[in-house]
Parts: C-alpha cells; sequence; structure tokens
C-alpha cells in the first residue's frame, strides 16, 4: 500500500483539487495522511505558503500537485500513474493545456468557475 502524507489546512480549496486528482490519477491502494498545519507553529513556517504539499514515505515533496501535469509526472517517477486516467485527464484538459485552463472554466480571483 502507497503511503502518503498531505500538508493542508481547513478551507484549503486547492488542497481539495489535489485530493481529487490524486484519487483519480493514483495507481493502486493507497492511504493518505492529512496533517493539519495550523495547529504548528513549526508546520505553519515551513508549509504556510506553500501548501498543499505531498510528501511520499521517504520524505520526498511535490509542491503544487493541485496541477495535474505536476502531479502526473511526480506520481509517475515513482510508478504510481494511472497512465489510462491521465490520458483521459488530458484530452478532457485539451492536450496540453494547463491546470487553469480546464475547457469550460474561467478563472476569476484564484477561483474557477464554469464558463
Amino acid at each position: 500500500m502507497i503511503r502518503l502524507r498531505l500538508y493542508t489546512t481547513l478551507g484549503c480549496h486547492l488542497c481539495e483539487e489535489q485530493e481529487s486528482l490524486l484519487a483519480l490519477l493514483l495507481r493502486g491502494e493507497y492511504r493518505l495522511e492529512k496533517v493539519e498545519i495550523s495547529e504548528n507553529e513549526a508546520l505553519m513556517e515551513r508549509y504556510g505558503v506553500r501548501i498543499p504539499v505531498l510528501a511520499d514515505e521517504a520524505g520526498e515533496e511535490l509542491d503544487r500537485g493541485f496541477e495535474p501535469p505536476l502531479l502526473a509526472a511526480w506520481l509517475a517517477e515513482r510508478g504510481w500513474l494511472d497512465e489510462a486516467a491521465w490520458q483521459s485527464l488530458r484530452r478532457q484538459m485539451g492536450g496540453e493545456a494547463g491546470p487553469r485552463e480546464v475547457k469550460g472554466t474561467v478563472m476569476r480571483g484564484g477561483r474557477r468557475y464554469l464558463g
């Protein structure tokens, strides 16, 4: 079983995006430990402006994992990427579209809305 840690905080919409993408793109069973950074001053100092941050058991971290290409590459390096799910998502995004260019949505004030 794959064990991962997600540094997060309450109300983090990017963290929710990361979790959804992880559930979609990760091949195999996994356990996700969510670490609430607001309850620990050292974690706030380290991760406060970086969340969500995903870490594997070896401590290797991924910043900006809510961006599908970054998460897919990180998972692929570890042999954990569901390639079929990734290809399907890429088609939905319009090929090489970035995470902020998902068809049918517009960005306003850092939030995604249906267009």
